[in-house]
């Protein structure tokens, strides 16, 4: 009966060796908005030492809830995967898995490999598990280029990375209020009128 719970978000493994070459096109068909990791094929098994089967771990987003019974059938019917399938209970947690992020004795993966399509946010995706790695690149390229303007900032995020520009876009109060206080720290113009005396 446990097996029976409902959920509109699932978890499902997939080995390379019985998966269908049009994967994508297939998930792609289901209209229902899936991510997959990175192809995982140097994962070494904890107990033989050996290399797994190359295998992707993927989640997909329903519009309503969905039972064990109706996902593993699923995947088991499209894309000849495993009938095991699981509850996502935290999407942080599965974006970690997929590139081992948190776990630095595994095999880590690229970011830049994972899949999506069906109509998955996969750039908001990716902004809302790294929100603060990307909210100290943000600080970064503010003292880097010593920005004092929003829009300087924005142009620079919208030229060299969008995903940044999303989450400027997102927390734009407090980027705005750092810009002003940046702008009028007196300290900071005292420090750049001392370098600009040291550079003549």
């Amino acid at each position: 009966m446990a097996k029976e719970k409902r959920s509109n978000k699932w978890a499902f493994l997939i080995y390379q060796e019985s998966l269908p070459d049009n994967y994508l096109e297939i998930l792609e068909s289901l209209h229902i908005p899936f991510v997959l990791s990175p192809w995982h094929d140097r994962d070494i098994h904890s107990t033989t030492g050996e290399i797994k089967k190359s295998h992707k771990h993927g989640s997909l987003y329903f519009d309503s809830l969905k039972s064990y019974s109706q996902v593993s059938e699923l995947i088991s019917d499209k894309l000849n995967g495993p009938s095991h399938v699981e509850v996502v209970m935290s999407p942080k947690g599965m974006f970690d898995y997929f590139t081992h992020a948190e776990n630095p004795d595994k095999t880590p993966y690229n970011i830049d490999d994972i899949e999506s399509g069906a109509g998955f946010e996969l750039e908001k995706f990716l902004l809302e598990q790294n929100s603060d790695t990307f909210m100290n690149e943000v600080i970064d390229v503010i003292e880097e280029n010593d920005f004092t303007e929003f829009e300087d900032l924005v142009r620079f995020a919208r030229a060299d990375n969008y995903l940044l520009l999303g989450l400027i876009i997102e927390r734009t109060y407090f980027f705005a209020k750092y810009l002003d206080s940046r702008r009028h720290n007196p300290n900071r113009h005292k420090k750049k009128q001392e370098e600009d005396e040291s550079d003549e």
